[in-house]
């Protein structure tokens, strides 16, 4: 079995959609080994996929590469993905499932000046973002901090034509909302982040903020723009 390093936190049928889209992704990482596969959602809100089959390795193994695989302890100074929960003036705190979480000190997120607050802003970081970290060593004192991949992503964010980052929705719905909105000519595609977060990557004429305003009236979601 494989814990996904992404959340389903929304209910109802939002929730059933989500799985079914999870499912159809699984199918499409695993589809051509010779496995099976159930999908399942923990009380933590994290979804399980249990393989079995004559592949049944390879396939854990692929979809811990797609979606990033929770493990319930850590070897410090590798590097495992949790998903952003909160923040505050002190950092990041990361769901890590099995009741943990991973505290990311504001000296060790390393993405420039200001309040944890400001980055998390500044770089749209949504809430129950997918995120890599360096897992720390408590024996010696020294904390976990984002992984270098982690902040190179994120500056790179910086470098295009700008980004609206969404939760709460799988990635056809977001583009069925920018459909909605008229906007679909304005953008370049949406990038999936995690399950249930998107990026909207904007064209190269189309302003951030105001691809928000329009879309956001339709989006029951948290949205940040990343402004190059």
């Amino acid at each position: 079995m494989v814990v996904l390093a992404t959340k389903v936190y929304v209910e109802g049928d939002a929730r059933e959609r989500s799985l079914d889209s999870l499912r159809s992704l699984v199918d499409n990482t695993v589809g051509d080994l010779d496995v099976s596969f159930t999908v399942g959602l923990r009380d933590d809100e994290f979804p399980t996929v249990t393989v079995e089959g004559d592949d049944a390795t390879v396939a854990r193994n692929a979809l811990a590469e797609e979606w990033g695989e929770l493990t319930p302890e850590f070897e410090p100074g590798e590097e495992y993905v949790g998903t952003l929960d909160a923040w505050d003036d002190d950092g990041f705190v990361f769901d890590v499932g099995f009741g943990n979480e991973v505290r990311i000190p504001a000296d060790e997120i390393g993405l420039g000046q200001g309040t944890p607050e400001q980055i998390r802003t500044r770089f749209g970081l949504v809430q129950h973002l997918p995120m890599r970290f360096v897992a720390g060593d408590p024996a010696e004192g020294e904390p976990a901090r984002l992984a270098d991949a982690e902040r190179d992503r994120l500056y790179e964010w910086t470098r295009g034509n700008g980004r609206v980052n969404v939760n709460s929705a799988t990635r056809a719905e977001a583009r069925a909302t920018v459909n909605r909105a008229g906007h679909a000519q304005d953008i370049v595609t949406v990038e999936r982040l995690g399950l249930l977060e998107q990026s909207i990557v904007c064209g190269e004429e189309t302003d951030p903020p105001g691809l928000l305003a329009s879309i956001g009236q339709y989006m029951p979601s948290e949205l940040l723009c990343v402004v190059p």
